[in-house]
């Protein structure tokens, strides 16, 4: 049966978002899958996945609203420098603001009560909701029952015993309902936030401290080694001549280092003031510190993409001695 309503559905291609899509759409519901896109998770795999279940994915660009909760959320991190509370809500806050625009009357999502220690609690789905401003348009399908009856509910447009009860981390239950639905390709639960990463926080935790957090710096941390040599001064060495070429293209006005006749890896300097011949000379010698061919000294090439014009002789790093930079 055809119902009068549609959804917003939070998307992010795992199976309780599947689920929950497709139990709302089983009901009669006109459901919109979206996802929000950050420079820590993309959407590929919410793409992928949507294409699969036979839904068009509306993609929202929250980067900017993001990196701003990131650096002061309400409810604090995780483990690393996840701000699961905060990030949700933001995300169901933003999906409020576009609910007029795409003609949704309430928005679901694919959470899951105690399935996350920090962002599922009951008590955490409750600040999620706050935090949103939109607390009585939510609905979980999956936990729904087990949940204070919001908007939808009261007015009729959700029949809550057509919800479902599910709580905890055993995911046999969502198993039985991808098998009735003929779903074999989910991923396995967690993972595709780089903030739940350990070194990738360690790094984003830097660009904060020296205020250098920004999408493109961001982009930065995905690839390389990086190293903080100073309070001005940041430098990225590719491990790879695959990193060398993402470097290479992601490069601007920064300088940019390389051993002359010695192929091997490219280092890229970030900082806001201007280079010192001691600031290139410091992380010449770290760059060679990576290069086997080079035994004690070479010449470091230098200058902006493509345009490696200046030269300095420089001696090669010891290896006790680079640890100390290293983030």
């Amino acid at each position: 049966m055809k119902r009068k309503h549609s959804c917003f559905a939070l998307f992010s291609g795992g199976l309780d978002s599947i689920l929950a899509v497709l139990h709302m759409k089983n009901l009669g519901y006109r459901v919109l899958p979206i996802f929000f896109s950050t420079p820590f998770f993309g959407a590929d795999r919410a793409q992928e996945t949507a294409n699969r279940i036979g839904f068009d994915l509306i993609i929202h660009d929250l980067s900017d609203l993001h990196l701003k909760m990131i650096e002061n959320p309400k409810y604090g991190y995780g483990k690393n420098l996840n701000p699961c509370i905060d990030c949700h809500g933001l995300m169901f806050h933003e999906a409020g603001r576009l609910m007029e625009e795409y003609k949704v009357d309430f928005i679901i999502s694919g959470e899951v009560m105690g399935q996350r220690p920090m962002s599922q609690r009951k008590d955490a789905l409750n600040a999620v909701g706050k935090l949103s401003e939109i607390k009585d348009l939510l609905i979980r399908p999956l936990s729904q029952k087990l949940l204070s009856d919001t908007l939808p509910i009261r007015e009729g447009w959700v029949i809550k015993d057509e919800m479902l009860d599910i709580q905890g981390r055993n995911r046999k239950r969502q198993m039985k309902m991808a098998e009735k639905y003929g779903i074999d390709f989910y991923p396995s639960p967690g993972g595709g936030c780089l903030l739940t990463d350990a070194g990738f926080s360690r790094k984003l935790k830097d660009l904060m401290q020296y205020s250098m957090m920004n999408k493109r710096s961001i982009e930065f941390l995905k690839t390389g080694r990086h190293l903080r040599l100073n309070d001005k001064l940041k430098l990225i060495i590719g491990r790879n001549k695959y990193e060398n070429d993402i470097i290479s293209e992601l490069a601007q006005n920064e300088v940019i280092l390389q051993a002359k006749n010695f192929p091997g890896p490219l280092g890229i300097i970030q900082t806001n003031e201007k280079l010192t011949i001691e600031d290139i000379k410091l992380s010449g010698s770290i760059i060679l510190r990576y290069n086997s061919k080079v035994v004690n000294s070479a010449i470091i090439q230098y200058g902006k993409i493509f345009e490696l014009n200046d030269e300095v002789k420089v001696e090669k790093m010891a290896e006790e001695n680079v640890k100390q930079y290293l983030l």
